[in-house]
């Protein structure tokens, strides 16, 4: 089955929030009703839920919400869906402290789940009764279970890491243009990913460059370790962690190499490069095609393709989760509308509209993931692709705050390759801004 988008922009699943999907959405609808709204519970005598989300979760796009009423005639779902994440999630906090405003069913970034599963969790119902977490491929369950047992979030989706790159450009540099053959190339690891990019700069057509920002990668070198920011006591661990000096090693690498264009994702310059064509790879997960797709228009269509990402070790970059609260008014058709929603055919539904590649294993069975085709990166199988590597993903260990450490560092990469900073300066600086943030 191919995959033709039109329309909607995959702005969310960032678990790096600086760079991230979030600023993307077009889909910028009210951010909060009027208090009145926001408590309304009843409509014509229907029973009215309210879905509070942000960036693009692709349940309008997919009809799912015009479906659910369809078979549920007396309940009326609205969405009040915020465009920025960064936005939305102090929102929530608030509304959780105070216990009023907050949605019926509740979005959360993977970036703010354990925060929320260790300080908020009493405030959720428990779905582990009601929804079968065996569904998910296990470390999405993991990553909303409190110590106690309790579920508090359904997973909804999830970012599995590819290559996406100008089958063109790389033609021109004298690199391989094949899928496999580029994976063959990356397969020993982020290393051979900054060797190939020498390989390409040698010989790059003039005004393009390698990858479009060099937090991008650290993002997925991160990502692909069970060891990240924080240790499995709670600790931070960041300054220390294997995996983030790796990153941040071959992050200053390619600023100093000059083999990224230093756009920071999602911005109107990265947006405008996409659309000129100066860009050759972006590290790309699931969420990804589509921004890429949108921002670089019919002009690249069948030029771009996806390969396996750098290494041997599967990477997740993004993710979410919906929630109940406890003091919603019909917490019981919350929790029915939420298990319906993540349940494999409605997630199916939604990688078909958006690319928002399932959590439950459920779906990878059906053929609108199994068969999944992208027709704009020349037919690319990415339903088989994103299924293999959801099932190898390690288990990593989430922290706190750990948005906040990746935006931090995120910012620091971008001063290196626009500024100039000296790595040993940007990293000095990230640490100063993280332990103020963090404590």
């Amino acid at each position: 089955m191919r995959i033709t988008r039109t329309g909607g922009v995959r702005g969310r699943r960032a678990a790096a929030l600086t760079t991230s999907v979030l600023t993307a959405s077009a889909l910028l609808l009210t951010a909060c009703s009027s208090d009145s709204d926001s408590d309304a519970s009843e409509s014509d005598g229907k029973i009215v839920l309210k879905v509070a989300d942000y960036g693009q979760f692709g349940y309008k796009e997919a009809g799912l919400f015009e479906k659910y009423q369809q078979l549920h005639p007396n309940i009326e779902v609205k969405e009040e869906t915020t465009a920025n994440e960064q936005d939305y999630y102090p929102k929530l906090l608030q509304q959780l402290n105070s216990g009023s405003g907050l949605g019926d069913v509740v979005g959360v970034e993977v970036a703010r789940i354990k925060e929320v599963v260790d300080t908020q969790a009493d405030k959720f119902t428990d779905l582990k009764g009601s929804i079968d977490t065996g569904q998910w491929v296990d470390w999405k369950a993991k990553q909303a279970t409190s110590k106690d047992g309790q579920v508090i979030g359904a997973g909804t989706d999830i970012g599995p890491m590819s290559l996406c790159y100008r089958r063109d450009l790389f033609e021109k540099a004298g690199l391989p243009t094949d899928r496999e053959e580029v994976a063959k190339a990356v397969a020993g690891g982020w290393e051979d990913y900054i060797k190939l990019g020498e390989r390409y700069k040698a010989k790059a057509p003039e005004g393009t460059y390698f990858m479009d920002s060099a937090s991008a990668m650290f993002n997925g070198v991160v990502s692909s370790s069970e060891s990240q920011y924080y240790d499995a006591d709670g600790k931070a661990i960041y300054k220390d962690s294997p995996s983030v000096q790796k990153g941040w090693d071959l992050a200053a690498e390619a600023a100093e190499k000059k083999l990224s264009q230093g756009l920071p994702q999602f911005q109107d310059p990265w947006k405008a490069a996409l659309r000129k064509g100066t860009v050759a790879t972006v590290v790309c997960p699931a969420w990804m095609s589509l921004q890429i797709e949108n921002y670089s228009g019919n002009d690249f269509a069948g030029k771009w393709d996806i390969s396996r990402a750098p290494g041997a070790t599967a990477a997740n970059w993004g993710g979410s989760f919906l929630t109940v609260p406890k003091s919603g008014k019909h917490v019981k058709e919350a929790t029915e509308l939420v298990k319906w929603l993540t349940a494999p055919e409605q997630q199916a539904a939604v990688f078909k509209a958006v690319g928002v590649f399932p959590s439950n294993q459920g779906a990878y069975a059906l053929d609108d993931v199994k068969n999944a085709k992208l027709e704009y990166f020349n037919n690319a199988p990415v339903g088989q692709l994103y299924a293999e590597e959801a099932k190898s993903i390690p288990v990593a260990v989430l922290g706190p705050k750990d948005g906040v450490i990746k935006d931090t560092i995120s910012t620091q990469i971008n001063n290196m390759e626009q500024r100039g900073t000296k790595p040993d300066k940007a990293w000095d600086a990230a640490v100063e801004t993280i332990d103020k943030a963090i404590g």
